[in-house]
Order: C-alpha cells, then sequence, then structure tokens
C-alpha cells in the first residue's frame, strides 16, 4: 500500500535530538524573525496587485489573509511545540499521515520557497530601479526590467535583468557560506518597520487623506468569480503571500530555549503585529492617492500582470495610478510630496529585500536536507563542497531556477503559484493536529490549540477558500507539479525511503540510550 509507511514519532525526536544544533533563540529572537521574513515583498510590493484586484476592499483583504495565517499558525504552535525539530509541515507530515503525503508536502514547499524566492527578486528590481538608478538618473529600458511570461502574453518586456542577477548574487553568497547572522536580521528589522511606520504616520495624518479614495470599497465585490483572483477574497489570496514566511519560526525549532513556549509566541506575535501593520499601510495608500482598479470593458478588474493592464498604465491618465507602480509605497509618498520619504521607503526595500531572498533559498535547500536524509531525495544532491562546506549542488540548482523564475514572470502570478503550494503545506499540518489528538493523546502537549476541532477546520476551510479563489493558471500549477512529484516518488523516492528500508532511530526508555533498531517496513506508529 502507498498510504502504509509513518515514521514512528519517538524516532523522529530522537534524531533531533542526537543531531540538534546549539538552542539559543528566545521568543523575542523568534518574533523577529517572524517579522522580518514576513515583511518584505508582500507589503513593498504586492500593495498596487492587491489593489488592483481589490480597490479599496485591500483592507479586508489583509484581514481574511491574515485571519488564516493566525488559525494556521495555533496549528502549527501545537505539533512545532511537540516536534521541534527541523523539516517543519514535511516532518510533521512524517510522524502522523505518513510517507507519501509527507512526500507531497515537502515537494509542495520546494516549489514554495523557490517561487517566493523568485518574486521577491522581482519586487526587489521594482526598487532597484525606480528608486536607486531613478535616483541617479539612470533609467532601464523597459526590455530590460519587465520579465515577458504576464498570463496571455508579453508585458513589453524582454527579461528582467536586476531581478536575475540579484537572485544569482544571492545564490553565490550562500555558496560560499555567507549567512545571515540573527544581530543583522535584527537591523534589517528595524530599517523596515522604521520606514514602514513613518510611511503609516505620513499618509494617515496627510491632508490628502480623503473619505471619497475609499468610494467604492469593494469595486469588485467579496467574490470575483472561480479562478478570476479579483474581489477581496481573490486579493486575499494574493496577499497571502505578504504573511509567507511566519511558518520560518517553526523550522527554527531545534534551535531555541523552551521551543513549548518560545515557538507559539514567535508564531502567534509576528503575525497579530504584521496583521495590523498592513491594514494600516493599505489604509494610508489608499486614503491619499486612491487605489481603484482598473477595469475592462466589463466592470472587472484587469488581471494583475497582464499585457492589457501593462498597456493601460502605459496611458498618461493612468500614470500616477498606485496599481500601476512597481514601488507602491515610495510612490504614495512621492505623490504626497514627500521625495525624500519615498526614497527612503525604496531604500529600506532595496536593502531589506535581499535577506529575504537569502532565507528563502536558504529555507529550500534546508527542506531538501530533511528529505535527503530520510532517503527521499537522492543524498549525492547534497554534497558538501570542500573548501565552503555549504551544500552547493542544491544551492545552486536552487539560485538558477530562482533566477529564472524572477527573470521572466511578473511578480503578482509568481505570488499567485508560491501560494497555491503554501495553502496545501498548511493544510495538511491543520490535519496532522488532528491525527494526533486522536492517535496520541496522551503526548504531553505545552502548547495546546484552544478549541482545537473548530480551529483546525476553521483552518482547512480557509486555505481551501483562498486557493479556490486563486487565478485558475495558479491552481492547475500546483496538481501539475503534484503529479511529476507523484512519478519521482513511485519511481525512486518509495524504493529508497530509510523508513521502507526498515531502519529508524529510537530512544531505548530502558537503557536511556540511542539505538538503531530496524522495524518492519510499513508498520505504524500506533
Amino acid at each position: 500500500m502507498i498510504f502504509d509507511r509513518v515514521k514512528p514519532l519517538d524516532a523522529i525526536l530522537a534524531a533531533a535530538e542526537k543531531k540538534s544544533l546549539s538552542r539559543s533563540l528566545g521568543w523575542f529572537q523568534l518574533t523577529l524573525m517572524g517579522i522580518g521574513c514576513v515583511i518584505g515583498t508582500g507589503i513593498f510590493v504586492l500593495t498596487a496587485v492587491g489593489a488592483q484586484k481589490a480597490g479599496p476592499g485591500l483592507m479586508i483583504a489583509f484581514a481574511i489573509a491574515g485571519g488564516v495565517c493566525i488559525v494556521a499558525a495555533l496549528c502549527y504552535a501545537e505539533i512545532a511545540a511537540m516536534i521541534p525539530v527541523a523539516g517543519s509541515a514535511y516532518t510533521y507530515s512524517y510522524a502522523t499521515i505518513g510517507e507519501f503525503f509527507a512526500w507531497t508536502v515537502g515537494w509542495a514547499l520546494i516549489m514554495e520557497y523557490a517561487i517566493a524566492a523568485s518574486a521577491v527578486s522581482v519586487g526587489w528590481s521594482g526598487y532597484f530601479s525606480g528608486t536607486v538608478l531613478g535616483g541617479l538618473g539612470i533609467h532601464l529600458p523597459a526590455w530590460l526590467s519587465a520579465g515577458p511570461l504576464a498570463l496571455g502574453g508579453a508585458a513589453g518586456g524582454f527579461i528582467n535583468l536586476p531581478a536575475l542577477v540579484i537572485a544569482l548574487l544571492v545564490t553565490g553568497l550562500l555558496v560560499i557560506g555567507t549567512s545571515e547572522s540573527a544581530k543583522v536580521n535584527a537591523v534589517l528589522v528595524i530599517v523596515k518597520v522604521t520606514a514602514l511606520t513613518a510611511f503609516v504616520a505620513i499618509t494617515l495624518t496627510s491632508s490628502e487623506f480623503e473619505a471619497s479614495h475609499f468610494n467604492p470599497f469593494l469595486p469588485a465585490g467579496v467574490f470575483g468569480g472561480w479562478g478570476t483572483g479579483v474581489g477581496a477574497v481573490g486579493a486575499a489570496a494574493t496577499m497571502f503571500f505578504a504573511y509567507v514566511g511566519f511558518d520560518a519560526v517553526s523550522t527554527a525549532a531545534e534551535e531555541t530555549k523552551n521551543p513549548q513556549r518560545n515557538v507559539p509566541i514567535g508564531l502567534v506575535g509576528s503575525l497579530l503585529f504584521c496583521t495590523i501593520f498592513y491594514i494600516l499601510v493599505a489604509a494610508g495608500a489608499i486614503g491619499t492617492i486612491g487605489g481603484q482598479p482598473i477595469m475592462d470593458a466589463m466592470g472587472i478588474p484587469l488581471e494583475a500582470g497582464s499585457p492589457e493592464l501593462a498597456r493601460q498604465c502605459a496611458m498618461p491618465q493612468y500614470a500616477d495610478a498606485l496599481v500601476c507602480s512597481n514601488e507602491p509605497l515610495a510612490h504614495a509618498l512621492k505623490m504626497l510630496g514627500f521625495s525624500g520619504f519615498g526614497n527612503a521607503i525604496g531604500l529600506a526595500a532595496f536593502l531589506a529585500l535581499p535577506s529575504v531572498i537569502l532565507v528563502l533559498i536558504f529555507g529550500q535547500t534546508r527542506i531538501f536536507f530533511v528529505m535527503s536524509r530520510d532517503g527521499l531525495l537522492p543524498e549525492r544532491l547534497s554534497r558538501v563542497h570542500p573548501r565552503f562546506k555549504t551544500p552547493h549542488v542544491v544551492t545552486i540548482i536552487t539560485g538558477l531556477a530562482v533566477a529564472i523564475g524572477a527573470a521572466f514572470f511578473p511578480v503578482g502570478q509568481l505570488a499567485d503559484i508560491s501560494n497555491a503550494g503554501t495553502l496545501y503545506a498548511f493544510l495538511m499540518v491543520a490535519v496532522a493536529v488532528m491525527v494526533l489528538r486522536v492517535r496520541d493523546p496522551g503526548r504531553k502537549r505545552h502548547f495546546k490549540v484552544p478549541m482545537v476541532w473548530v480551529v483546525a477546520p476553521l483552518t482547512i476551510i480557509g486555505c481551501v477558500l483562498l486557493f479556490f479563489n486563486l487565478p485558475s493558471a495558479a491552481m492547475l500549477f500546483l496538481p501539475g507539479w503534484g503529479i511529476i512529484g507523484v512519478v519521482i516518488y513511485v519511481l525512486y523516492s518509495r524504493r529508497r525511503s530509510h523508513l521502507g528500508q526498515g531502519i529508524v532511530e529510537v530512544v531505548d526508555d530502558v537503557a536511556g540510550d540511542e539505538t538503531m533498531v530496524p522495524i518492519e517496513p510499513g508498520r505504524k506508529n500506533d
């Protein structure tokens, strides 16, 4: 049976204890980590994409996406505190619903991290071209600063050269061993939060702030229709990308002091902070310069990243529109006459976004390593460079894929595809929490989801709702990617699986030491 392998939870915990890193992170560092990874392209760039989908309803979109993430975070908090190991949703699935589903989750996470890194690279490109080069009086031609592969045809570009270059530079840094330290991350968090706080303060107190800019509040309604990706829920499905990254807190559980207490605080705390912040930023941007979408002849918002929207944005009447800007927050401040603050916002994004790219590519290789450690992916792809002592092969492969995606695809389309994989992973974590409550009710839980039989189903419903409000191309990408993964699993991974070979690490409670114990292939952790 393909669904018959569930890795014993005690084996996972024993392996983690044997191979774990130094536990040095507290709740404050975890919260900063969550905020640092969450605040990025989503708010600095996708504000324009979200406004094109929902208009002023973008504020509701942030609340919807944040709400789904918060209930998902509670599920993450319980299971991450119980299983404080690397691998995140992949490992949780392996210990609860089995190897096959764990493989599909890991496969989706590999896609999520890589495509999300591409999206952030494209977001960085907009601020680099607009604020940095523009401030120097240098203007890249359109064919060098925009990717052509928007839905429906070319969008005026040939290759997004800055996005390609930044993705390759970050990959090079990871190959030679440069990583982001906790202190650097804290500094970058301060830079981003300070910049956004200044944005909120300026816009909400501006004389240009008008209530009329919020009318109509929901120009495309709450639901824009299946597969259209517009309306408040459609925008929430895209703005969900603005929250992606909080799950990275759970992957740091092995390096956290008192993970049972600190992981839940880091997860929920960073999400609450970001949700409130995002709503205020959206209100400030729309209230000052407006955020109504550009409609087609049928009164439906044009698809973000589409060639028709690019054509409309090139017209003089839309030259100053929020929805047409590649650097919407800096653009809003410049329109208000605060060019200095606008440039500061642009510089903050320019400085901070590469660190997000680094974390995402690093996170992808971490998931890859855990799957490789379990025998589901070839170990030779995880070779360590003899000089730099880094996993150069998988890092280079990942970096090239990220660079190609960044060079040719628009940010909105990349974010939607990444969201599809993330929503699937979040859904499976909610399933895992409920399965563990039934299968292993006696195991100590330092954090328990309140009303788990309400919260976990709400997480599943929320993820499904957002998934089916993504554009149809993004919805179809996940099952297409999944089919490729299933073929690889059947032809390679299932035969090479360490669990399938009957060898796992468990803790001998009597002897008090760790022993390699063979078990029957397919035996479940009952």
